[in-house]
């Protein structure tokens, strides 16, 4: 009997327990654990986890907000999980995660609509604006460092031609040396259109994939997944120029944006991984926004704003490199690309780009 009664003293301590830990964040746990935060970057993931798993009992005030950007440096996960709590906390139907059969149709329906939309893939022409910068490694304090405008090209094979049209506002029409990024010189990218959506979601890939949170982003709801891509599946190519020119492949991982009603990919946010300890880029992250273009009267899901990242070791310094690019004026393919001189000069923000359009 006092066996029994034992056992059962255990069980109720341990329902006591549970019931404990899912108890929502209050605003005092919540403020203490951002100044632990500004003490410690690294406790970062534990803060997120812990507001997806436990939820806020607060209101997310533009008070909290603010102080939010300023203890985290502006983390943009941790922005967005905290917003989600909110609606969360304000409406829990809306925001409930999929259950394990939804989410798994989910990314069937993904994987589907994805690949259709490749294949399908209309030759087009598009001007990219790029502002590179740079900064010390951790610092964020990132300096301009240049601004092209590139002219790109895109056949529906999945070649991708780049020409640069300006650099600092000079037109380089009639200087043949400096019309590719290779002769331009510094950080560049490719693969924004199709090559990133397709290696993610082919078969081939075997890509893992976790449910992480749901998120309202451009006013569309949307479930988040993180994935995982082996080295050997993804052979992502890395090319460090400088000095001395080397290139090495990685894998990938990163989380992923689907539109909870229509199973289209509306954010990428993607991490080299496996590279290898003497190549001199330590990291290499992307960031892809997606939005509805026209082209030729038909709607396509396309890239509307990339920001990618590199941290480069030289020597004993560490530097990260920023490339922010918007894509502007996607047309049928043939079309010839022109710079106006009353040119609008847009603020890029990638977390916050226009609504999405529902085509």
């Amino acid at each position: 009997m006092k066996f029994i009664l034992a056992v059962l003293i255990v069980i109720i301590s341990f329902q006591f327990t549970n019931a404990q830990e899912v108890k929502p964040l209050t605003q005092t746990e919540y403020v203490r654990l951002l100044y632990v935060l500004e003490k410690d970057s690294s406790t970062l993931e534990d803060l997120i986890s812990t507001i997806r798993t436990r939820g806020i009992g607060f209101e997310l005030t533009d008070g909290l907000r603010s102080l939010t950007r300023t203890k985290s440096r502006n983390d943009s996960e941790l922005r967005r999980t905290l917003e989600e709590s909110d609606r969360r906390r304000v409406n829990p139907s809306a925001a409930k995660l999929p259950s394990e059969t939804e989410s798994k149709n989910i990314l069937a329906n993904a994987r589907a609509k994805t690949l259709e939309a490749v294949a399908e893939m209309p030759d087009f022409v598009v001007k990219q604006d790029i502002v590179r910068s740079a900064a010390y490694a951790g610092t964020n304090n990132f300096r301009n460092l240049d601004k092209l405008i590139v002219a790109v090209s895109y056949r529906a094979s999945g070649f991708e031609e780049y020409k640069v049209l300006s650099i600092n506002g000079v037109l380089q029409n009639e200087d043949k040396s400096k019309q590719s990024f290779e002769q331009v010189g510094g950080t560049s990218s490719t693969g924004e259109f199709v090559t990133v959506l397709a290696l993610i979601f082919k078969p081939e890939s075997e890509t893992k994939f976790e449910l992480v949170d749901t998120d309202v982003l451009r006013g569309r709801r949307s479930v988040v997944y993180d994935f995982e891509i082996e080295l050997e599946k993804a052979k992502q190519r890395i090319t460090a120029s400088g000095y001395i020119s080397d290139t090495t492949t990685a894998g990938m991982k990163g989380r992923i944006w689907i539109d909870r009603e229509n199973f289209r990919v509306l954010k990428i946010v993607s991490e080299a991984t496996e590279i290898p300890s003497n190549f001199p880029i330590r990291t290499a992250t992307r960031t892809i926004d997606y939005d509805w273009v026209k082209i030729s009267d038909e709607d396509y899901l396309l890239p509307l704003v990339s920001d990618v990242r590199l941290t480069i070791r030289e020597s004993k310094n560490v530097y990260e490199t920023r490339n922010l690019i918007r894509f502007k004026n996607y047309q049928k393919y043939g079309t010839e690309i022109t710079i106006l001189d009353d040119e609008e000069e847009i603020p890029v923000d990638p977390d916050q780009p226009p609504p999405i359009k529902k085509p």
